[in-house]
């Protein structure tokens, strides 16, 4: 009997499905696109109605070469790469090489378990024309972009490329540095009050925050008037005016989507974006069970559904049962407990939710064959399907308000009636404050009042997580492109992480500022939410992709004519960031560059041929470490976390995760820190750890 062929998209999945598949099948990858527009040239014919010139890749030939060997003599080659977009295209692109016309070849897989996987060979359809057409248009448009308007972006800003998507993610990002710079702080003052029932230990005593005086809402806004209020409130009487109860159901969350994922796993295990779909890319493709050969853990990952498959509703719902009793689950309006017989799995569906493939392959159970990261991110996703099919939780919310004379305090505590889907992924976010039982009328005893000096926040700087949030509430971009959106800005040296959050260079303004000037309309918000529907009514069917690049063309091109009309002046120079330190061969000033591993320094006159030197930003305070000449420096770790150290590393090993003062602690001789304490604000406190001064700053 002649085996066939599979041609799969990675080495993982192939080794996968050699165990699945058995002997009727040779398998082989593709190792991604073996296609793509020349680099040398823009590779679109615009007169010829935007056909574009595909070659293939240089570092592929070999490999497609093995696939056609492969070929040789097979009637049967099925092609199951990814089920997205550029899976389709990448199968389209093999296809054309195998030569295979109007034949049911491709097959998909949302998840890469053997029942799955031997369905889909069963039931192989044609390829998707209107799918590739909407991969082809994508790539067309960044081509467009990147060819036209990077090198104009290059001669007026320095800026090494422009993309469609990614100059609107840095906009953003741009946008909310300015909305920061134009935010003047306020200052206010928040006052609490401990108090305690009569009679009752002091251990017992709760916290009450002051809200009102005489009936509206109070705003201190100094000292002066925070001290007065205090003096007024330590006199009073204290009782207990009003206590509100409600009981609240809290619903279980919907499985997870790539965007849901991604946030989720930046917040929990502070995750990157891009290493979130590294480990999620690996899950998906198979893992090594012990026992059981290698099982792909996960569904696919690049997906913006939270559907499930109704027999992954059933299989969830079973383990429920089983584990947790009929009182934790959920029956569906239309999907039964259990399947009267076995349900034919969807295998073209390539639009559900992430979730586990199995229920058997509890996390606690496979820990030892997977890696710490991979056993971190499967949690994650084994407990949100498991928790989206079971019960609400049912919280009691109470919230109480207590009177001192013209002043009202208020004070709130959650507790849990029925856990429901909280016994899965934990009640770590419900507040719980531990309030005694109380009684409206009830008089409390003071047992100190103390107000803290606050200022009004700016608006937060986006990281990683908030970005894919609210680039995909804009519609902008799509699952499978958003680590790769971040990781463009960030290594283009538009962008950089500090502490985790994501702030525009100087770069980054002057490059926006020249985009806003004159691409605003292509290069928006918008536009580029607008572009997103049009790939999507190309893969419906409903729109003509060549329709679609024309209409963009038209409006680039004449952008285009507009700025070289009009080019802008001084733009360049604004991106020069000089130093005060000299080039040690020609003494010419050095300047501030971004390169791939962040900024460095360079003679501003010879930036090729004479030496670099490492980018430093000095505090002007020295080292406290005894006999050292240096300076302290703030430096970033390579997870972007801001640390101090001394300019003389390594023969100073001085560090300290606060930036130091030029200012000694009284007690212990050694340098002071500024820090943010929760209560107190912004203070100072020794950087010696066995000794506890503080002092206001």
């Amino acid at each position: 009997m002649k085996k066939g062929l599979i041609i799969v998209e990675s080495p993982t999945k192939e080794r996968a499905l050699k165990e699945m598949v058995g002997d009727k099948f040779n398998i082989i990858s593709s190792k991604g696109h073996i296609k793509d527009l020349p680099k040398s040239r823009m590779g679109i014919d615009i007169k010829n109605n935007f056909q574009p010139t595909w070659i293939t890749i240089p570092g592929r030939r070999q490999v497609l070469k093995n696939i056609k060997d492969s070929a040789q003599g097979k009637s049967i080659i099925l092609l199951a790469t990814d089920p997205d977009r550029e899976g389709e295209a990448i199968s389209w692109h093999i296809a054309q090489e195998l030569n295979i016309k109007n034949q049911k070849c491709r097959i998909v897989f949302n998840e890469i378990t053997k029942n799955v996987v031997l369905q889909s060979i069963k039931n192989p359809r044609e390829l998707n024309a209107n799918t590739v057409n909407s991969q082809i248009t994508r790539r067309l448009l960044d081509r467009l972009v990147g060819y036209e308007v990077s090198p104009l972006s290059y001669r007026h800003t320095g800026g090494r490329s422009a993309g469609r998507v990614q100059s609107v993610a840095m906009y953003l990002i741009v946008k909310k540095e300015r909305e920061i710079e134009g935010f003047t702080p306020e200052e206010f003052w928040k006052i609490s009050a401990m108090l305690l029932k009569e009679k009752d230990k002091k251990t017992n005593a709760f916290q009450a925050n002051l809200v009102l005086k005489n009936g509206t809402k109070i705003k201190i806004k100094n000292a002066e008037e925070a001290k007065i209020a205090c003096k007024e409130i330590e006199n009073s009487q204290f009782a207990v005016s009003g206590i509100a109860i409600n009981k609240v159901h809290q619903r279980p969350p919907l499985p997870l989507k790539t965007s849901t994922l991604q946030q989720i796993a930046f917040q929990k295990l502070n995750f990157s974006v891009k290493k979130t779909m590294h480990v999620a890319q690996q899950l998906y493709e198979g893992i090594s069970i012990s026992g059981k050969g290698t099982q792909g853990l996960i569904t696919y990952m690049r997906t913006d559904s939270t559907r499930i498959s109704n027999e992954a509703k059933i299989k969830a719902r079973e383990y429920i049962l089983k584990n947790y009793g009929q009182e934790y689950l959920v029956l569906g309006k239309n999907v039964p407990l259990k399947s009267k017989k076995k349900e034919t799995i969807k295998i073209q569906d390539a639009h559900e939710a992430i979730r586990a493939t199995s229920t058997q392959f509890e996390p606690e159970s496979i820990k030892n064959d997977l890696t710490n990261d991979q056993y971190k991110l499967y949690q994650i996703i084994w407990k949100y399907y498991i928790a989206s099919q079971m019960k609400t939780a049912l919280l009691e919310k109470k919230k109480i308000r207590i009177k001192a004379e013209r002043y009202t305090f208020e004070t709130s505590d959650a507790k849990i009636l029925f856990p429901g889907f909280l016994k899965m992924i934990g009640d770590e976010e419900i507040k719980k404050v531990p309030i005694p039982e109380l009684t409206e009328g009830e008089k409390l005893t003071l047992l100190k009042v103390e107000s803290a000096q606050s200022f009004t926040k700016p608006p937060a700087r986006y990281n990683e997580a908030s970005l894919v949030k609210i680039l995909e509430k804009e519609g902008i971009g799509r699952p499978s492109t958003y680590s790769a959106i971040i990781d463009k800005i960030i290594s283009r040296g538009y962008v950089e992480k500090e502490n985790k959050k994501l702030k525009p260079t100087k770069l980054g303004f002057i490059v926006d500022q020249f985009l806003g000037k004159y691409f605003s309309n292509i290069i928006n918000v918008k536009f580029t939410a607008k572009m997103e529907n049009e790939l999507d009514k190309i893969e419906s069917g409903v729109q003509n992709w060549q329709d679609v690049l024309n209409k963009f063309y038209v409006t680039l091109s004449q952008n285009i004519e507009r700025l070289k009309e009009k080019p802008p002046k001084g733009l360049l120079k604004k991106t020069i960031e000089l130093t005060d330190e000299k080039c040690a061969v020609c003494g010419n000033l050095m300047e501030v560059r971004n390169g791939p591993y962040g900024k460095y320094l360079a003679c501003s006159e010879f930036l090729l041929k004479h030496p670099t030197r490492p980018f430093l930003i000095k505090i002007q305070v020295p080292c406290p470490e005894d006999g050292c000449t240096g300076e302290i420096v703030k430096l970033k770790s390579k997870k972007g976390r801001i640390f101090y150290g001394c300019n003389r590393y390594p023969d100073c090993e001085f560090s300290s995760n606060h930036q130091p003062i030029d200012k000694k602690c009284p007690e212990c001789n050694s340098i002071l820190v500024k820090t943010t304490d929760r209560k107190k604000g912004v203070i100072y406190k020794c950087h010696n750890k066995e000794c506890q001064y503080k002092e206001k700053a």
